[in-house]
């Protein structure tokens, strides 16, 4: 069974910086590419990132240059780095992966950019 869990959320001001963690566990990670989207208040789920398996990556326009992911296959976890963050960055951040035609999620963690 596919299982996500992200941390590292929080409050942080405008201009700073978060690090979010998700651990897998459940499929070979090592040859699934993954997935951070974030859903803000009042607006649609959104991709963010996609890690892939071959160390490669995509970002959404919103982040790039900002945003950067990062996995560790020994840890079975992937990273997401967020600097320079601004207020529309405050969502709830998901980790995502697709095995066997099957969407996953984890729970989710609350990033907030406030000052």
């Amino acid at each position: 069974q596919v299982h996500l869990v992200e941390s590292g959320g929080g409050l942080v001001q405008p201009g700073g910086s978060l690090s979010l963690s998700c651990e897998a566990s459940g499929f070979t990670f090592d040859t699934a590419a993954m997935r951070w989207y974030r859903q803000g208040p009042g607006k649609e789920r959104e991709l963010v990132a996609v890690i892939y398996a071959g160390h490669s990556f995509w970002y959404a326009d919103s982040v790039k240059g900002r945003f950067k992911g990062f996995r560790d296959n020994t840890k079975k976890t992937v990273y997401l780095y967020m600097n320079n963050l601004k207020p529309e960055d405050t969502a709830m951040y998901y980790c995502n992966t697709e095995t066997n035609f099957t969407n996953s999620w984890g729970q989710g963690t609350q990033v907030t950019v406030s000052s």
